[in-house]
């Protein structure tokens, strides 16, 4: 964008335009904008507010709340900012509980802010109430989606087992014809991978609502997951037999795991190949890979065979470890085992890591980005229509970052991150050999698909855990690790957005 006079354009405009610049992916350039427009207009709420929020985009947390406090001065009366400054404030990483409550206030029922609180109890450890407080307001705004989706998973993480679920039926039993509720009770179900309750479930959705598109695809997928195979071959010919189905990433996904679980891999390759043009085809090339492995196929190699893809890069020495350690294990002393997550036996961190404003984390981000982008620029040429070498982006965002802390016999389950397209596994502690087990316990390893499709490829890349290396590796490969005997891994993650 042209430089811009700010002197010479007006608030609103000026609010406009650093917004146009964080959607088009530079809240840097909006930073600027504004750190010059709050210089000639200091008392503009609203410049500092989106001040705020452009600092929240590059995750520059403390500079975030540093404007979003000043634009609440100014406005105290404006729920909006209110709400900003509560949420920066808990990814932060800072005490938020009581800035909800001031945003509540403001905006009395407000679902954002209802489920925002919710979380920064969570975060300070006070799981039951958190609880409490949500089942309460869903009680009474029977038909609150998100407020419904998010009250299962916090059950969920909280050992509930199935009865997180428990606030779906209660609102299904006043209202039996909602097809979001029941379509969200369907979704939680299947996000912990019970496909056999949402097989029942699903009897009583059709009870209710009768035959709808939604149905048949969840019937479609439960009935592969539960290896019904003549089942679920006629729900995804009904489907595909329809063109719209066919650009969706996620039923293309689907279609392909029954044809891979059910022997069929020249099946699969057909029907992804039909949609690796599409936005999210990042769901479909992990699929790929697996059925031109056992094809044989040498595009399984033009895919995942290149070495570079595959990189470790050491971001600490041993003795720089133990601050990094000793903060991140006091964040999972409320950290839990989410739902739908690749964790086993262990617990993940909540909200954006890298936005958290302690110091080692400050320096754990700092580090991480200097490694991708040395991985980067070790990537070679462009290579045309490859997922990952096809493109590089102009600057390293993150779409996520957490931690994992794995006890006992935990192990990540073999899965990818289709939302990103660089992936990672940063290790920062391990257990001795004699409580770990022997190798290859706990190494991460590369190319073995979900267990549940019960195809037995070798991994093609298997690699000790050491505290300090970073491995960075494609998003849409395949990974997870082998289970230690016993004792702590600790290990860093994020995704680099494409």
């Amino acid at each position: 964008m042209a430089m811009i006079d700010c002197a010479a354009t007006s608030v609103d405009e000026l609010a406009r335009l650093s917004v146009r610049l964080r959607e088009s992916d530079d809240p840097e350039a909006a930073c600027e904008l504004l750190t010059e427009a709050v210089r000639l207009h200091p008392r503009e709420a609203m410049l500092w507010q989106c001040l705020g929020l452009a600092h929240r985009a590059t995750l520059d947390s403390a500079a975030a709340v540093a404007a979003l406090e000043r634009a609440s001065r100014l406005a105290p009366e404006d729920g909006t900012i209110a709400h900003a400054l509560a949420h920066v404030s808990m990814e932060a990483g800072l005490p938020a509980i009581d800035l909800f409550d001031r945003a509540l206030a403001l905006r009395p029922g407000e679902g954002s802010v209802l489920t925002g609180r919710a979380a920064a109890q969570f975060a300070a450890g006070e799981f039951e109430p958190a609880i409490a407080d949500l089942e309460a307001v869903c009680r009474t705004s029977v038909l609150w989606q998100e407020g419904h989706r998010l009250l299962a998973d916090l059950k969920w993480q909280c050992g509930y087992g199935a009865a997180s679920t428990g606030n779906y039926s209660e609102a299904l039993a006043a209202h039996p014809q909602s097809k979001p509720l029941w379509l969200g009770l369907l979704d939680a179900i299947m996000r912990v991978e019970n496909y056999a309750e949402a097989q029942s479930v699903l009897h009583a959705a059709q009870q209710s609502l009768g035959e709808v598109d939604e149905l048949l695809a969840i019937r479609a997928i439960c009935a592969s997951e539960l290896d019904d195979t003549s089942t679920a071959d006629a729900c995804f010919a009904t489907l595909f037999a329809q063109a719209r189905y066919l650009q969706d990433g996620d039923l293309l996904s689907r279609g392909a795991r029954h044809l891979l679980r059910s022997h069929r891999p020249d099946a699969a390759a057909t029907l992804l190949q039909t949609g690796v043009a599409l936005p999210d085809a990042s769901k479909l090339w992990p699929y790929l890979a697996i059925a031109w492995r056992l094809l044989d196929d040498p595009r399984w190699r033009w895919l995942e065979g290149d070495d570079q893809l595959v990189q470790r890069i050491r971001v600490y020495q041993q003795n720089e470890l133990p601050e990094l350690v000793k903060c991140l294990r006091a964040m999972h002393d409320a950290a839990h085992e989410p739902p739908g997550q690749s964790v086993r036996n262990g617990s993940q961190t909540d909200g954006p890591l890298f936005a958290r404003i302690e110091g080692p984390i400050a320096d754990l981000r700092r580090r991480v980005e200097q490694a991708v982008k040395a991985h980067i620029g070790d990537l070679g040429p462009i290579v045309a229509g490859h997922p990952t070498l096809g493109h590089r982006p102009r600057r390293v965002r993150f779409v996520g970052s957490w931690s994992v802390r794995l006890q006992g016999t935990g192990y990540h389950s073999n899965h990818v991150h289709p939302q990103g397209w660089l992936s990672s596994a940063l290790c920062i502690g391990m257990p001795d050999v004699a409580e770990c087990g022997p190798a290859p316990a706990g190494h991460l390893q590369f190319g073995v698909p979900p267990a549940e499709l019960g195809i037995m490829l070798e991994p093609t890349r298997l690699i000790a855990p050491e505290p300090g290396w970073l491995t960075l590796f494609p998003s849409t490969m395949w990974h997870g690790t082998l289970p230690i005997a016993a004792g702590e891994r600790l290990t860093v993650a994020f995704d680099v957005k494409p």
